[in-house]
């Protein structure tokens, strides 16, 4: 094994801590009774035997885009200074890290190196243990399938057996309910995983319109046939004319510069005559049409392929002072009609989304419990809140979904009621022996009524 690799050890001078943690959607807005930082892992039995019952939550950056990282009244760990390479075996590909690891920094340390992480999700700004947590998917799942499909072992912190290490054969069950455990079976210390070869830092990239949903699925099989990664990008005020562009690309074993994409950070949450349904269709005509008159294929690096967002700072102050919701859905592939009236649905309420994101998920079974990525139909879209209509429409959606068969995804989730939870999750029954006493969270608490 190659000796630890440093990554940014916390700073000596880091801000004093906030007891107002928030979720990348900013929605809910809950105050914390005390918010911990974790600094070394030999503080963790510590912590966790101090914890009352159900008072406590490990964070890592936030960018769940709901309750799920949140722990209203009661107790936060703050894990992101646990962000160390623990090993290294750079022949291999195999890595120890510590759950606070963001894949922004795994990413400069492994990419140098011909490696590249076996599954992204849209962001570089989560950590490994959040990763994990919520067993995230991208743009490859098609192929690769979720996160938790390259972890080969953990290790968990638990309040009544200590330090377990945890792998598909070792504590196996408390495996699979840690994967996608949305942090609820104790606290992760560090993490084993497999990269995955890539030579260079660049893909190549093709970029194709479609007009309906009967061309995107066509498109869509022989995308995932050809390419590596795949995704779409959707009008939603299109409706069921479902018109869009989708993206896709290989690594193409080589390098090419990456300049500087940092853009202004956006100084404050935008007014609300911004977010109307005439900016939208503004934005969403704008983008379909700068993207279709660029080539339809270039070779770019991985950043603004994988991470377009990241490279606006604070871009979700875009949505106003009230936040935003995201809704994920997963739909059977059968039920294109489903998805045609989910779009129906939203533009015919004006409230369409400035990001929609459709993309079809393969076949690969993911490894935990509650995991969210089932073969079918995956659509993601952002709604800046506006209340009581925004509440309509999306409990319009939920009917939709479930009478479909579908599932919502908790790690992109602000308001999904119960009922709406436990038939997307009846499994869930099965996850609760694997909870640990000392942890909750607000999503928990919401979905299954639990106070432990």
């Amino acid at each position: 094994m190659a000796a630890p690799a440093s990554v940014r050890p916390p700073a000596a001078d880091a801000a004093p801590l906030r007891h107002d943690y928030l979720s990348w959607g900013r929605y809910p807005r809950v105050p914390h009774r005390r918010v911990q930082r974790l600094a070394w892992q030999d503080q963790l039995p510590e912590m966790l035997g101090a914890a009352s019952p159900g008072s406590l939550l490990a964070y890592g950056l936030g960018r769940s885009y709901g309750d799920v990282c949140l722990n209203a009244g009661r107790d936060l760990l703050d894990c992101s200074s646990c962000n160390r390479i623990l090993e290294a075996d750079w022949q291999t590909g195999r890595l120890r890290v510590e759950a606070g690891l963001s894949l922004a920094d795994l990413l400069e340390v492994i990419v140098p190196r011909g490696w590249f992480l076996p599954v992204t999700p849209g962001t570089k700004f989560a950590t490994v243990g959040g990763a994990v947590a919520n067993d995230v998917h991208g743009k490859n799942h098609h192929r690769a399938g979720t996160f938790g499909c390259h972890v080969s072992r953990l290790l968990l912190h638990r309040s009544d057996r200590g330090a377990l290490v945890c792998s598909p054969t070792e504590n196996a069950d408390l495996f699979r309910a840690t994967i996608g455990g949305l942090g609820l079976t104790g606290v992760i210390a560090w993490v084993e995983l497999h990269l995955k070869a890539a030579r260079g830092n660049a893909l190549d990239v093709e970029t194709l319109r479609f007009q309906g949903l009967d061309e995107f699925l066509k498109l869509s099989e022989q995308s995932d046939r050809d390419f590596e990664y795949t995704v779409a990008w959707i009008d939603c005020f299109a409706g069921a004319r479902a018109r869009g562009l989708i993206y896709r690309g290989n690594h193409a074993g080589d390098s090419v510069p990456h300049g500087d994409r940092q853009l202004p950070s956006v100084p404050c949450a935008a007014p609300d005559w911004l977010l109307g349904p005439s900016a939208v269709r503004l934005f969403n005509w704008a983008y379909s049409s700068w993207h279709g008159m660029q080539p339809k294929g270039s070779r770019t690096h991985y950043d603004p392929f994988f991470y377009p967002l990241d490279a606006v700072p604070r871009w979700n102050l875009l949505y106003g002072k009230r936040g935003l919701v995201q809704y994920q859905c997963v739909l059977p592939q059968s039920e294109v009609d489903t998805l045609a009236r989910i779009l129906s649905a939203i533009s015919a309420s004006r409230q369409g989304s400035f990001l929609a994101v459709l993309k079809t998920f393969g076949t690969r079974p993911s490894p935990g419990v509650l995991s969210f990525p089932r073969p079918g139909l995956t659509l993601a879209l952002d709604f800046p809140l506006r209340g009581a209509a925004t509440e309509r429409l999306l409990a319009a959606l939920d009917d939709i979904v479930l009478r479909a068969g579908g599932a919502l995804y908790p790690a992109k989730d602000a308001r999904m009621p119960a009922g709406v939870f436990q038939a997307s999750y009846p499994q869930w029954r099965e996850f609760l022996p694997f909870v640990d006493a000392k942890c909750s969270s607000s999503f928990w608490r919401r979905v299954t009524g639990q106070e432990a």
